[in-house]
């Protein structure tokens, strides 16, 4: 359940798109009681994903504005002092308007330019579906809590139905708005998620206007691809080496067998963790027939790393730059999730990916035997 509200929180975080006028100003009207001289910063991201503050005004009699130029469209977000939440904004040149009440700014008003008219579109459905899916967890919680089997096994199948109108939204959204930075976000995000095949995000990129593509978040897509087709099954996995747990440097060419998994995992995932077993079970199973195993871990303490090795029992080969996704491999490999896994043949192409479970030794047992 709290991932189709992940998933619709995540969309109301996108947008932006491109027009000339100079420069850009937004002027802002905020309901409810807010004292003068309550202080709103404007941020953005950086190349690393992380918040950096750009400016910074005082609400006046429920009144405030930001202004500036802005060559290109780009995502920023409103932060009230002492409030939280923020309102994602898509900035580029022209008047935009703000309206949003303190106490609810996930339901902000945006209008004025081209990028937030549309952005305000996507969100009306939306906010629809984020409102059904905040409505199916109170109804879950109730019904977990009363032990009413039945409705519980009713809200799970409609869950999964919502989240399948929501991927199917986004996608009809972005390919009928090409014109739109929200469209390459919203691409951007289901290529991160594997909501949809590669070869599908492809057909979605290529479609954008020309002015999208050259978008920053359109730039950064386009890399994406690109770093994708390097592991696509049917090419040779990519060589790499990092520190092991003693501090020596281990190379996935000392390690190949007959089959070799690359997995992808770290201490604090959950996931992986749950898959650590079957892994195990698998390993144990065929090791000696001639499969072998590389976890790369993206950990950033290393006893946390090592700790779950042990505590897990994962017997084989580790690496770790304790970078997160920040690790060079995990970056050469085009890892923006984890658990994330690349079984190889004797020649180091790569036959199969994110297998998990049952279909992992299926896979293991067919290419060794």
């Amino acid at each position: 359940m709290k991932n189709i509200v992940a998933i619709t929180l995540i969309m109301l975080v996108l947008a932006s798109c491109s027009s000339k006028p100079e420069g850009f100003v937004i002027n802002a009207k905020v309901s409810g009681e807010l004292e003068n001289g309550t202080k709103v910063f404007l941020k953005t991201t950086d190349s690393l994903n992380q918040l950096v503050d750009v400016d910074t005004t005082t609400v006046e009699n429920g009144l405030f504005s930001f202004n500036g130029d802005q060559q290109q469209p780009k995502l920023y977000y409103i932060f009230l002092e002492s409030n939280r939440g923020n309102i994602p904004v898509f900035i580029e040149n022209g008047e935009i308007g703000l309206k949003f009440q303190k106490d609810s700014l996930n339901y902000a008003e945006l209008k004025g330019t081209p990028q937030n008219e549309i952005f305000m579109n996507f969100l009306g459905e939306s906010r629809k579906m984020a409102d059904r899916a905040r409505s199916m967890q109170r109804d879950l919680r109730d019904a977990s809590q009363q032990r009413d089997t039945a409705t519980v096994t009713s809200l799970r199948e409609e869950y999964l139905e919502l989240q399948d109108e929501v991927k199917t939204y986004n996608i009809d959204f972005a390919k009928e708005n090409p014109n739109a930075l929200i469209s390459v976000l919203i691409i951007g995000n289901l290529m991160q998620s594997k909501a949809i095949p590669t070869e599908e995000v492809e057909k979605m990129y290529e479609a954008l206007t020309p002015e999208m593509k050259a978008s920053e978040p359109g730039e950064t897509l386009k890399k994406q691809l690109d770093k994708s087709k390097v592991t696509d099954i049917g090419g040779v996995a990519p060589e790499f080496s990092a520190p092991t747990p003693e501090g020596d440097i281990l190379a996935l060419s000392d390690v190949k067998g007959k089959v070799t998994l690359v997995d992808f995992w770290a201490a604090w995932c959950r996931p992986c963790r749950a898959e650590n077993p079957n892994i195990v079970s698998v390993y144990n199973k065929y090791h000696e027939k001639g499969l072998n195993v590389i976890g790369v871990s993206l950990d950033t303490r290393a006893e946390d790393w090592t700790r779950a090795i042990e505590a897990d029992g994962l017997a084989w080969n580790h690496i770790s730059n304790l970078k997160r996704f920040q690790d060079p491999i995990a970056q050469l490999y085009n890892i923006n999730a984890i658990p994330a896994a690349f079984l190889l043949d004797e020649n180091g192409v790569i036959v199969a990916k994110n297998l998990r479970g049952a279909a992992l030794e299926q896979k293991v047992a067919e290419l060794l035997n």
